[in-house]
């Protein structure tokens, strides 16, 4: 069994070494400014530095990397972890149309996307459900491939590195803080924004972040697995960057309300945090 010294030296080696991988890719997006930039190699580069950390960081202290709870959970987890994201980015833009802080739906994203997959012709309704099959099931595909370069390295190995010292609340808080803190540099020096000042959107994302930690926190020790948590992960990024921000018209204000760095979401997330919290009571310790 590790001891709590063992566990502490293996989280600084582990965000020391997330911290040098991350600015490599840091320097080249900022450069460029744009996430998009390297035909977006660089974001996807940036998103697997926290697994490659893991990775690496279990060499270096002769641990096996099938330690990182690589098997497939329960099949009620990965099914929740999917549905979880579509669910509250539901009610936040449900919020956001019926306050009228946006409107639905963007007529010019959505004539792209039928100009694109040749929908031209179809009712508006048939088009809108095509597009939210296809994006449910291959768009998927790729943003878990990409969310689980992130996971590997925060739930996968973080999360139970920490929960060996400390409680599922404070296991949470760390790692979302970790988790909000690597996102700064882009957000502050590049375009991973939504037009709103730097401390507005900043404020509105780390508490964002900070709330998903405690879901993601619960299915990671949960499960025993870190599949769900890269599953919520990639749901959460398809839904709302993919799905709801594009389909959502800007009344005005509208950037101040939706996506990750407007005002509705991080209401919406700190009370399914909450709603986490007081099941916390369900995870066990599990020796190191």
């Amino acid at each position: 069994m590790e001891t709590p010294s063992q566990s502490r030296k293996a989280i600084a080696i582990f965000l020391l070494t997330t911290l040098v991988l991350s600015s490599i890719f840091y320097f080249l997006i900022i450069r460029t400014g744009k996430l998009s930039s390297g035909f977006n190699l660089y974001v996807i580069g940036l998103m697997w530095s926290p697994g490659l950390s893991a990775l690496i960081t279990s060499r270096i202290l002769n641990r096996r990397i099938s330690a990182i709870a690589w098997q497939w959970p329960e099949t009620r987890y990965a099914i929740w972890s999917y549905i979880l994201p579509m669910l509250y980015a539901l009610v936040t833009y449900l919020i956001v149309w019926l306050a009228g802080w946006g409107a639905f739906y963007n007529k010019d994203f959505f004539n792209q996307v039928t100009t694109s997959f040749g929908w031209q012709h179809l009712p508006v309704a048939i088009s809108l459900l095509l597009y939210l099959i296809f994006m449910g099931i291959f768009g998927m595909g790729y943003n878990t491939a990409a969310a689980l370069g992130e996971e590997i390295g925060w739930r996968g190995f973080l999360v139970p590195e920490l929960f060996k010292i400390t409680n599922y609340t404070k296991t949470s808080l760390i790692t979302g803080i970790c988790w909000a803190v690597w996102h700064f540099p882009i957000l502050l020096f590049a375009d991973y924004n939504s037009g709103t000042p730097a401390w507005y959107g900043l404020s509105c994302f780390t508490v964002m972040v900070v709330s998903n930690s405690f879901a993601l926190t619960w299915f990671r020790l949960r499960s025993n697995s870190l599949w769900p948590a890269a599953i919520l992960n990639a749901s959460h990024n398809l839904f709302i960057q993919a799905i709801f921000t594009p389909l959502t018209k800007d009344t005005g204000h509208t950037k101040y309300f939706i996506d990750e760095f407007g005002a509705v979401l991080p209401v919406v997330s700190v009370i399914i945090a909450i709603y986490f919290w007081t099941r916390r009571g369900e995870l066990t310790k599990v020796p190191g």
